[in-house]
């Protein structure tokens, strides 16, 4: 089976036929036994030596199957022929290991060829560059605001994070991410995540793209104004804390102020003496200010209806 092919997925059974003709290359000869060695794939080599001294000169792209690993590369079977790869040519970055692509195909440039000492040298990360040239310059060609992608996300920043949209990076800023309050993106996505984005503007010279991942079609405002009023209740989680109160979310894009006043039911030096950013609080919507889309929130207001509820309780009894 290891002379017929390198391919592990091949299947004699779905190739071979009994009384098929095949060739193969006889590689010994044992008298006393009777029994002789052959070659497929070492015939297969020598056949295919023509195609990959081509290859080199038309610059074609192989495919091959990557075979073992050593210290200064990898090594790939191409139409049975041994292609070296070294390791500054796999495309892997310089802290991943090779035997990442073992028993992988591969699309492969071969660079070098001495038929001679049948020595053969590829490289993977040429196609891939030119793979990568060849979508950055499709999505330049029809890249238009508000057009929706599937992309990866390449790296974080304090600032945002780095999305690649197909062979082009664009930057979802820290403030498109989320309709919550976050401080670092990785609150958020995390490298090698798959994600949804659009495209908020561009520029085709400097070769930038601004993205966001906030659903456009949800507006939290909406989403508030439809679900609470004047009076209601909510459970908000605190975002901030400032020397005259705390801001509060109360759906995700939306946050009200805990004016410090109405942080408790006595006075306070400061909202921290009392509450934490991040810490989920009960809160009583007091006003909402439609045309500067603001509200007011109070801890102390459910405090203090809790304090006449038990004080009425307790003249009944």
């Amino acid at each position: 089976m290891s002379e017929f092919s390198d391919d592990p997925e091949v299947k004699v059974e779905d190739i071979l036929h009994v009384g098929d003709d095949i060739e193969t290359y006889v590689m010994r000869v044992n008298d006393a036994e009777g029994v002789v060695t052959l070659s497929k794939k070492r015939l297969d080599s020598v056949k295919n030596w023509d195609n990959i001294e081509t290859a080199v000169e038309e610059r074609t792209t192989m495919e091959g199957l990557v075979t073992e690993e050593n210290k200064g590369g990898i090594v790939v079977s191409v139409k049975g022929i041994r292609v070296f790869v070294p390791a500054s040519q796999t495309g892997l970055p310089r802290d991943a290991a090779m035997s990442e692509l073992l028993k992988r195909k591969v699309r492969l440039r071969i660079t070098e060829v001495n038929r001679s000492r049948r020595r053969v040298v590829g490289s993977i990360r040429a196609v891939a560059q030119e793979e990568r040239v060849a979508k950055a310059n499709e999505v330049w060609n029809n890249i238009e605001v508000g057009k929706r992608y599937t992309g990866t996300v390449k790296s974080l920043t304090p600032y945002g994070a780095f999305v690649d949209i197909g062979g082009v990076d664009g930057m979802v800023h820290v403030s498109e991410l989320s309709w919550s309050r976050i401080k670092s993106p990785a609150e958020v996505v995390k490298v090698g995540d798959t994600v949804q984005v659009h495209v908020i503007s561009f520029d085709a010279d400097k070769k930038k793209i601004s993205l966001g991942m906030k659903d456009r079609g949800q507006d939290p405002w909406s989403v508030f104004t439809s679900t609470y009023e004047v009076g209601s209740v909510a459970s908000a989680r605190v975002v901030k804390l400032m020397t005259f109160g705390a801001f509060a979310e109360v759906v995700p894009g939306v946050d009200g102020l805990i004016h410090i006043s109405q942080i408790a039911d006595h006075r306070i030096e400061k909202p921290g003496d009392v509450l934490a950013e991040g810490q989920t609080v009960e809160v009583k919507i007091t006003d909402i200010d439609f045309d500067n889309k603001k509200v007011s929130l109070s801890i102390r207001a459910l405090l203090e209806n809790t304090a006449e509820e038990t004080d009425e309780e307790s003249e009944e009894a």
